[in-house]
């Protein structure tokens, strides 16, 4: 939405400002449009590998969307978490092996639907589980592991934004490009009256003024979404590794949760007590 937003504002403010004073039906250059596409798809398609196009058009709808993660998530991961160790503590870790082979069909990731439609998540977590109902890897060993794996997940999810950024670099020289055939058009044709020279010199110019706005005004700002995304869908993955190696090391369910939320972002992460009653409340059901 707030993509969108600014897209008009970015209209309003480079077209809408000109057609004040200038004709718009001067930029209507089709020419220039198709050069500035074509060569924009070609560059994008020549520089990345067939992983890096599909990755970032499939990430591509993703910035008109709002973001699934919430403080509501959070909190209903972190009961996840607290409901899961806290079986643990009690029946000992091989009383979650059924749930952590089976999460689909287990009462108690049943409970929270939001956190099990993430499939990549719940990967996560039953994959560190199994580990630690395995018993041959010390927390040190897990740990190290769990930082590969997002460090590996974190490139990938970084491989879009670098691609868009790349792409909103190179489109102010395809505009010079096409400015500069335009001009060589133009320097054919000086035989031609100085009104007509002018139309054409025009034209060229739009070239330029066409990479330049939509290098910054409309790439750019994807590329920035698709980068904050990234960061954003990282931080989930590091709430869940501190709960699990706080669980690992010793400490309680209800400490164990408490690491994991201070590992969150100030503005998705839920207050201690607020925790603490959702917590209650979910026990009570």
């Amino acid at each position: 939405m707030f993509l969108l937003i600014g897209y008009v504002v970015i209209l309003l403010a480079s077209v809408g400002t000109y057609a004040v004073h200038g004709s718009l039906a001067a930029l209507f250059v089709p020419l220039e449009y198709l050069a500035i596409v074509g060569l924009t798809i070609g560059g994008f398609v020549a520089g990345n590998s067939s992983k890096a196009i599909k990755a970032t058009v499939a990430a591509l709808p993703s910035v008109l969307k709002g973001s699934h993660l919430s403080k509501a998530l959070y909190m209903e991961l972190l009961a996840m978490l607290y409901e899961i160790l806290g079986k643990v503590r009690k029946e000992g870790l091989m009383s979650i092996e059924s749930d952590i082979e089976n999460p689909d069909s287990s009462p108690i990731f049943s409970k929270f639907p939001t956190v099990t439609h993430d499939h990549h998540v719940m990967e996560f977590i039953t994959d560190y589980l199994r580990m630690m109902v395995g018993g041959n890897l010390n927390a040190f060993e897990i740990e190290n592991l769990m930082d590969l794996e997002i460090e590996t997940h974190h490139h990938e999810a970084h491989v879009p934004a670098h691609v868009m950024s790349k792409v909103a670099d190179a489109v102010p020289a395809f505009g010079i490009v096409v400015a500069v055939m335009g001009v060589v058009n133009v320097m054919g044709s000086v035989g031609e009256p100085p009104a007509v020279l002018g139309k054409m010199i025009g034209g060229a110019l739009v070239g330029t003024f066409l990479g330049i706005l939509v290098s910054y005004g409309f790439v750019a700002p994807i590329a920035g979404q698709l980068e904050q995304k990234a960061e954003e869908g990282g931080k989930i993955y590091q709430c869940i590794k501190a709960v699990l190696l706080a669980s690992m090391n010793g400490y309680a369910p209800q400490v164990a949760v408490e690491f994991g939320r201070k590992v969150l972002y100030s503005a998705d992460r839920p207050g201690f007590l607020e925790l603490e009653e959702d917590l209650k409340a979910r026990k009570g059901k």
